[in-house]
């Protein structure tokens, strides 16, 4: 093989693995149920051929995801000022809520994948994580530093809430609408910061 060719062949690589990340992408964007085989059809290859490039869906869900939602202080530049814990928690839920809800077949296809095959779980995005870390640094030298413990653990009740998985519970089994679904899991994690933050006065 000469070296034009195999410089040909890789730029091919290259451009079926773009096609299909930008189908992914741009599916991940409709809300829609995503899958290996619809994003294949969008980006006009076999799914054999999608398979070779990423080895199952989540890998495929996360590098098309990569860049997509903002990184924690830019998602919160609005709530910058403000040194009050329970409302940068209240707007870092609504946040995430609201961009689930955007992507939410892309969401949905991860949490299915990740809960059948366990090993796959590190390529979900640990965006929620990034969020509440931000939104509590104005208790790192209060809470965070008088009690590690507690910090630790109102983020984790926060994890809980602040989350798909909640979203997904109150829109499914709870039979509530996003919005009345993201008002009460946002009134929920303002609720566990206010209860933190009083307990440590």
């Amino acid at each position: 093989m000469t070296a034009q060719a195999g410089t040909g062949r890789t730029n091919q690589k290259q451009r079926t693995r773009t096609a299909i990340v930008a189908a992914a992408r741009e599916l991940t964007g409709t809300g829609a149920e995503v899958t290996m085989p619809a994003i294949a059809r969008a980006a006009l290859v076999s799914e054999a051929t999608a398979y070779r490039y990423f080895p199952d869906l989540p890998s495929l869900i996360s590098e098309a995801l990569a860049g997509v939602w903002p990184p924690p202080a830019e998602a919160l530049a609005p709530v910058a000022d403000s040194a009050d814990p329970v409302e940068r928690v209240a707007f870092a839920c609504e946040f995430l809520l609201r961009g689930i809800l955007a992507r939410q077949g892309s969401v949905r296809a991860m949490i299915a994948a990740t809960i059948t095959r366990p090993e796959t779980v590190t390529t979900r995005p640990g965006i929620r994580f990034g969020l509440i870390d931000h939104a509590l640094l104005p208790l790192e030298d209060t809470l965070g530093a008088r009690d590690p413990d507690g910090f630790a653990q109102l983020k984790r009740d926060l994890a809980v809430v602040v989350s798909a998985e909640a979203f997904f519970t109150l829109t499914d089994l709870c039979g509530l609408v996003p919005d009345e679904a993201i008002t009460s899991a946002v009134r929920t994690a303002a609720t566990l910061t206010e209860a933190a933050v009083r307990a440590n006065a």
